[in-house]
């Protein structure tokens, strides 16, 4: 009777498959046994015992290339090893976790994206007279001053949290949003452009240019991309956002929207 049993033998009698068991050899997590006359490698009690403890460990999440240090480990650095074996998976299941709950929380839309300040300031907007849909589009807008000027985002969220203590700011904004659906020859397009620009440069604190964009090599382009956010079906709004950029450029004011000179 020839010692051993094959390979498929010895998948099935470990819980794994073939393929694993090349997976294994690969990784020189277990030898290749010697071949039998007929060719066929054949292994024994001991390559099975090896087999279901590195099934064990990889179905305990510790990663292959640290299961062969763990087996072949003596008895101290075995246990210290598989220590900092559930160490890391513990680590792993904490970031699962968290993931887990981002994807809870995208569920309910892209809030996730965001910090909780954010989105209290998001939260207060229907009971300041904006719509879902204004709510959504600040809430888009956020999301890219995040993504496009993060070392600025704290302070974009002061000026927003000082803006809603200032009324006749408030009414120019909302009357911006109003502007969405204005025709581009409007002629409350100019008249709204001269009293946002005149309060912006009477009040330069409430602009809406996040901290450190005007101090990056591309914050014309980045600036760009937040500023025409939604444009796209407003054209109200582009020629609102034109007007008001004029107006303050004429003023001196320094809104980020150019190219700097070399």
């Amino acid at each position: 009777m020839t010692d051993g049993v094959t390979i498929g033998q010895a998948a099935a009698f470990a819980g794994v498959t073939v393929k694993a068991i090349r997976h294994y050899h690969q990784h020189r997590l277990i030898d290749e046994p010697r071949r039998d006359s007929s060719g066929y490698r054949r292994y024994g009690s001991a390559d099975l015992l090896r087999l279901v403890q590195i099934r064990t460990l990889a179905g305990a999440g510790v990663p292959l290339a640290e299961i062969g240090a763990i087996l072949d480990a003596d008895p101290d650095r075995f246990a210290t090893a598989l220590v900092d074996a559930e160490r890391h998976l513990t680590d792993r299941i904490d970031d699962l976790i968290a993931r887990r709950e981002t994807l809870r929380r995208l569920a309910t839309g892209d809030r996730a994206l965001l910090p909780e300040r954010a989105l209290a300031l998001l939260d207060r907007a229907p009971d300041l007279g904006f719509t879902a849909d204004d709510v959504t589009m600040a809430r888009e807008g956020l999301v890219l001053i995040k993504a496009l000027v993060p070392e600025g985002f704290d302070d974009y969220l002061r000026r927003i949290e000082r803006a809603l203590d200032d009324p006749r700011y408030m009414s120019l904004i909302k009357r911006m949003w109003h502007a969405a659906e204005w025709e581009p020859d409007d002629p409350r397009i100019d008249e709204l452009a001269t009293a946002i620009a005149d309060h912006f440069i009477a009040h330069p604190a409430l602009l809406p240019i996040p901290a450190g964009l005007q101090d990056r090599t591309d914050s014309a382009i980045r600036y760009s991309l937040l500023t025409h956010h939604g444009h796209e079906q407003k054209p109200g709004w582009t020629r609102l956002t034109a007007l008001i950029e004029a107006r303050l450029r004429s003023a001196g004011i320094d809104i980020a929207d150019q190219t700097p000179l070399d």
